[in-house]
């Protein structure tokens, strides 16, 4: 092996630098004959191939390894020890189990023969049932061992959460379905399948450490201050649309009861979907870990409301007027704000880390965002442990995270492009686990009833929101629609709408009151539990 891969590189890498050479006979002579076997007098010197040397020991040590362990289970002694005990007689070797007692006969000839040759059939299948074991290569057995893997079965998830992000950013499938949903669908079909386990101690690991620190990291630019002193009107519209959802939320229950899930679980859901409705995904999955819904119906409610939102952007776009209605502010702050757009990250946004020049994503902000939301998650749990242990730490490190982003702005603003990044990959990697926890025949079995409840819950958002902005508050109806989306959606579908619609004076407002969204639904949603409740046992 060493020979032919240092011939095949030598001939590889001089092959194409040598030209045929004529020599006194006028015979032409192959210029890797020149290489091989140089002349005394030739001034062509061979390039070591070290790369030859590398791959040839590695085969041949791989090799060497797996025919040594394939001998040592062949004829292991452990695998030949029958702890019997040899007797010799005039038939030559016998096993027994024992030693004959004193006073029991000594076998005669011919019941020592039949004993040898049961002793040499179940010897011999026992090696046979071993060895075969030892030797199992089928592919129940190859997917068996890869399930029991972490390394494997984290690689999957990282693969198929970049995988998402890259199919939303560029193909129309993936823009139309969204990053997390493109990664559940695409963990679904490898469980389902049987590539991956329905269960692991990965998924745990994901729900335990990084979904904790997703939630901080969503929040670093949630300045309350900055918030209230910015947003102006849509501030106003924004909360009339968290009050709607809420109000659509137990309307919704009232009819849909979602009995289908279970008791316990179907008004977890809901809690779930009004926080996906008042704030953003990342308030659905810091409910639904709080709450501990099962991965299954997790997948299955994030698919059926992802069909229901899209229809409902698209319903809101239809109704919004392009260009700026009624008030008008100037060129430099509409410049302002679009600078500030752009410059948010997103699901369909490729991230990447440039140089420490720009200042944008650095190894240091990186660093520093994540030992910031850390000591968060950590402190928020002190605090959970000492005031209420019954309550999930996320509520607590949510707004401990709002506080410090309000007091300290300037410290949070510098991680919030990081932050956002980081939080981005954690939370497609609760979206793969999540995908990949999931049964495909439960998921449609249960998703017309989560698109039913989904569609009447933003009906009525939609309806209490136009008939008290409009009919009770006089509001442009512009902002009504973008506060709508700043709630389902969050504050870059928000800021993208804006944007879409020539609305550069609210592109920042659309991304505060979006913030703010995130800010308070889990702790809004998470309240109505206990109404939900009592809703659900009547």
């Amino acid at each position: 092996l060493f020979v032919l891969a240092l011939n095949y590189d030598v001939l590889d890498n001089n092959y194409h630098r040598l030209k045929p050479r004529r020599t006194r006979s006028n015979r032409m002579i192959n210029s890797a004959s020149i290489v091989m076997f140089p002349k005394p007098n030739s001034t062509k010197t061979m390039r070591f191939p070290h790369q030859s040397v590398v791959v040839s020991l590695l085969l041949t040590g791989i090799i060497f390894t797996s025919s040594v362990h394939s001998f040592s289970v062949l004829t292991s002694p452990s695998r030949c020890n029958t702890q019997t005990l040899k007797v010799k007689d005039h038939t030559g070797s016998r096993h027994y189990d024992r030693r004959p007692s004193a006073t029991a006969p000594f076998p005669d000839s011919h019941s020592l023969t039949k004993r040898r040759e049961s002793n040499v059939r179940t010897h011999r299948a026992k090696i046979g049932s071993e060895s075969s074991t030892a030797l199992d290569m089928s592919p129940t057995s190859i997917l068996g061992t890869l399930h029991k893997d972490t390394s494997f079965i984290l690689s999957t998830l990282l693969v198929v959460s970049a995988g998402g992000i890259a199919m939303e950013q560029k193909t129309t499938f993936g823009k139309a379905l969204s990053a997390p949903l493109v990664t559940m669908l695409m963990t679904l079909i490898l469980a389902n399948i049987g590539l991956i386990p329905f269960s692991s101690p990965v998924y745990g690991l994901i729900n335990k450490f990084l979904v904790p620190l997703a939630v901080p990291l969503f929040l670093f630019d949630s300045d309350l201050k900055r918030v209230i002193r910015d947003a102006g009107s849509l501030l106003l519209a924004f909360l009339v649309g968290a009050v709607s959802t809420v109000i659509g939320t137990i309307a919704a229950f009232a009819l849909i009861p979602l009995k289908a899930l279970g008791l316990e679980q179907g008004w977890k859901v809901a809690c779930a979907l009004a926080a996906r409705h008042i704030g953003g995904a990342i308030n659905f999955v810091a409910v639904a870990d709080t709450l501990n819904i099962d991965g299954g119906i997790v997948s299955a409610a994030i698919a059926a409301d992802n069909v229901v939102v899209a229809i409902y952007f698209a319903f809101l776009f239809y109704l919004a007027t392009s260009g700026e209605s009624g008030k008008n502010i100037t060129d430099d702050r509409g410049k302002l704000t679009t600078e500030t757009n752009m410059s948010e990250p997103s699901l369909s946004e490729e991230i990447s880390i440039p140089n420490e020049e720009n200042k944008t994503i650095t190894t240091s902000s990186i660093a520093y965002s994540i030992a910031t939301a850390s000591c968060l998650v950590t402190l928020g749990g002190v605090l959970t442990n000492a005031i209420c242990p019954s309550l999930s730490s996320l509520v607590i490190s949510s707004l401990l995270t709002v506080a410090s982003a309000t007091i300290f702005p300037s410290w949070f603003q510098s991680l919030r492009t990081s932050g956002t990044a980081i939080g981005i990959l954690f939370l497609q990697l609760f979206f793969a686990a999540s995908g990949a926890a999931g049964s495909l025949l439960l998921v449609l079995r249960q998703a017309p009833s989560l698109i039913a409840f989904s569609a009447v819950q933003l009906v009525i958002h939609f309806l209490v929101l136009v008939g008290l902005g409009r009919g009770l508050l006089k509001m442009d109806p512009n902002e009504l629609y973008l506060a709508s989306n700043a709630n389902v959606g969050g504050p870059t579908t928000a800021a993208a709408m804006a944007q879409a619609k020539e609305w550069p004076r609210l592109v920042l407002p659309a991304l505060l009151v979006g913030v703010l969204g995130y800010a308070t639904a889990t702790a809004v949603s998470l309240s109505l539990g206990p109404l939900l409740i009592r809703l659900a046992t009547r």
